[in-house]
């Protein structure tokens, strides 16, 4: 089956829900479950699913994306025949191209690299979905039902379904209309964004009239009675898109039943891992359902929250319901709770982010950060003794100096670096 498929990944979304997350990365390239990055998990699917021909369709900020996916050895995709590829919108000599306008058009204009591999079918995967899920039943229904294209679709709360694209389907599977996120849901089963189309039909649907798949291809689909089926997906997934979701889909993985079993030999997540010493938890250290990455020094106390590699918690730090990312340090008697820091982000010693029980969303992004969690950009570094409130935003990059002579920062405000500013 393997051969007859190419799977497509797309990854080149820039995500402004997750705010300063994906302002220095792709949404996809966004650090989760302390080492792995969220594209692993539909290149794992991938993989475990027995697809190693993998293009990867990139293009906002991609440079920590494309180092993390290098030649794919991670995912044994680093192979002669099949393998993984990287590709970018790109302008050529006598043919009108330009940044990808919408799914549709990203894949649109890799067609030469689709035909080059001439596939049977083409499987297209959202790069920043967390599940597991096996694609050979899904594409089985594809061919049983000998659709022209399958969309993998579940059911979510319906307070969060205006996010999605909503499916209306018959009892024989063909779906039956498609509304692209609408304000006012008819239902709640959604598109994961999970499709596969049979080669050379997509050619010929392709088209620059219509730049997305949500949007503008499948609802014209419909209007022209196309064979569109959908197939249920009954397991875990997660569209981690927003600040909130990110966070709450992260402490989830602490719980004893969590809806995604990162232990599981049979169904691996592979990512690229450095080498690093193991964790170290020192003698005065506590730690409690967290996941403590390699490298991490602990010596100060961590209470349900996610640390990936190489993070320290000096002595008499409380870190609690916080994620952070890759060699941050929090200075010793320094408090953070309910808060995500991004890569090297340092807090000074006693300083306390996320403060009191005062919801104001942030001024900046009221629709973004509502929720009571405290966002700290990557290498931001954070004052001795300062206490942050909660929806605050402390941006990439910022130093001490950029705080002024506060010792306070009430919540929803957003502290913004002098050099960016300049």
């Amino acid at each position: 089956m393997s051969s007859s498929v190419l799977t497509l990944i797309l990854a080149g979304g820039e995500g402004e829900r997750l705010s300063i997350l994906s302002q220095v990365r792709a949404k996809p390239g966004v650090p989760f479950g302390g080492k792995y990055r969220i594209i692993d998990f539909a290149l794992s699917n991938a993989v475990n699913s027995g697809l190693t021909d993998v293009g990867i369709l990139t293009q906002y900020a991609p440079r920590s994306l494309i180092d993390h996916i290098g030649v794919g050895r991670p995912w044994d995709l680093d192979r002669s025949r099949g393998g993984v590829a990287l590709l970018q919108p790109f302008i050529g000599r006598g043919r009108a191209r330009d940044w990808y306008r919408g799914t549709a058009d990203a894949v649109l204009q890799n067609v030469d690299f689709i035909e080059d591999r001439n596939p049977e079918l083409v499987l297209v995967l959202a790069g920043d979905h967390v599940y597991k899920m096996d694609y050979r039943p899904f594409l089985e229904l594809h061919r049983e039902k000998g659709a022209e294209v399958t969309c993998a679709v579940r059911t979510v709360l319906i307070e969060e379904a205006h996010r999605f694209g909503i499916l209306e389907v018959a009892d024989d599977g063909r779906v039956t209309d498609f509304i692209e996120k609408p304000a006012h849901p008819p239902s709640n089963l959604v598109s994961m964004g999970v499709y596969v189309f049979s080669w050379p039909l997509m050619r010929e649907l392709l088209s620059p009239e219509r730049p997305d798949f949500g949007r503008d291809l499948l609802p014209w689909m419909m209007k022209e009675r196309r064979a569109v089926f959908a197939y249920e997906f009954a397991g875990y997934w997660q569209d981690v898109g927003t600040i909130e979701s990110y966070w709450a889909t992260s402490l989830d993985l602490l719980r004893d039943d969590p809806g995604i079993e990162l232990n599981d030999l049979g169904w691996l997540i592979y990512t690229k891992s450095e080498d690093r010493p193991p964790a170290r938890i020192g003698p005065g250290a506590s730690v409690s359902r967290s996941m403590i990455s390699h490298g991490c020094v602990i010596d100060g106390n961590v209470e349900h929250s996610v640390l990936s590699p190489g993070v320290r918690v000096e002595a008499g730090a409380v870190v609690r319901d916080s994620i952070v990312m890759f060699d941050a340090v929090i200075g010793p008697g320094a408090v953070l709770d309910r808060a995500i820091l991004d890569k090297e982000a340092r807090i000074g010693a006693g300083a306390r982010v996320g403060v009191g029980d005062e919801l104001t969303p942030n001024r900046d992004e009221p629709e973004r950060l509502y929720a009571g969690i405290t966002l700290v950009g990557k290498r931001a570094r954070v004052p001795d003794g300062i206490e942050i409130g909660r929806n605050c935003r402390i941006d990439p990059g910022v130093v001490e100096r950029d705080f002024g002579n506060a010792r306070s920062v009430a919540t929803g405000t957003t502290i913004f670096a002098a050099a960016a500013a300049s």
